[in-house]
């Protein structure tokens, strides 16, 4: 099935780079910000391909990388059962096209990643956080942003509202013991009793 995918798609699309994954099981395309709506329309459009639904897009955070994120697409051909994953780079500057014109439901994921990520998606028309708090700063599936965050939320009793402060952690919480507890139990609870009720075996 993935070998007829991917004919498919070059006989369409004979400049794109498509690799496989998972065992030669899934089928993904490697491209550019550039011509990205142009080439989703074709995906959607094209008989034999028809791409009709985008069922997630989401990123990856590479630090190390000049362009640090993948903008991930996940295409399902409902008509046809093929699956096909659209990988496009894209930096902290570098908006890449927004496809929820082709894909009305791409503008809920469009904004989950610009949530969680900071990749701006030109076009967008409600280009709003959606699982954050309003007001939150940074992107939290970046692997530089703190794993405790920069501040923390509770109700405050006496002023009848949900109060923001600095991220404070008990240390008792920073004490971390990393033996499982058959490692870290030397001895099990009874064992001071085993000699009250041995059997001692027949002397020689």
């Amino acid at each position: 099935m993935v070998e007829a995918l991917q004919a498919a798609v070059l006989a369409v699309l004979p400049d794109v780079v498509l690799t496989t994954e998972r065992a030669g099981a899934e089928l993904v395309l490697h491209t550019g910000r550039e011509g990205l709506v142009a080439l989703m329309l074709r995906l959607r459009d094209t008989p034999g391909l028809e791409f009709a639904q985008c069922m997630d897009i989401c990123g990856v955070d590479w630090p190390e990388r000049p362009e640090r994120f993948d903008v991930v697409y996940n295409l399902l051909s409902l008509t046809l059962n093929h699956r096909l994953r659209v990988v496009v780079p894209a930096g902290e500057a570098t908006p890449v096209p927004s496809v929820a014109g082709i894909w009305p439901s791409a503008t809920w994921f469009e904004r989950e990643t610009w949530d969680m990520y900071g990749v701006v998606f030109e076009g967008l028309s409600d280009l709003r956080r959606l699982l954050t708090d309003y007001g939150f700063e940074g992107h939290p599936l970046r692997k530089d942003f703190p794993l405790s965050g920069h501040v923390e939320l509770r109700y405050d009793e006496e002023r009848k509202q949900v109060v923001y402060e600095p991220v404070s952690l008990t240390q008792d919480f920073r004490s971390f013991d990393f033996l499982s507890p058959w490692e870290a139990m030397t001895t099990l609870p009874g064992d001071e009793k085993v000699h009250l009720n041995r059997v001692e075996g027949p002397k020689p």
